[in-house]
């Protein structure tokens, strides 16, 4: 699954983003909206990643859900 249609199937991933970064709010989610650098950048500031662990753990998210 490629990005666009994570965008596209946000509603449903959305349940599985909130589970795998329980730090991420309701607005973080909604912010989001299904834009990976956004995930990215939010990740990056809520669990106080470097930006590559960052793109690292997203990257591996998204391995994970296609």
């Amino acid at each position: 699954m490629n990005w666009d249609q994570i965008k596209g199937n946000w509603k449903q991933l959305k349940g599985k983003a909130q589970k795998e970064w329980g730090k991420l709010t309701d607005d973080d989610f909604r912010m989001i909206e299904g834009e990976q650098t956004q995930l990215i950048g939010r990740v990056q500031e809520r669990y106080g990643y470097t930006r590559e662990q960052a793109e690292k753990a997203v990257a591996d998210w998204h391995d994970r859900n296609q």
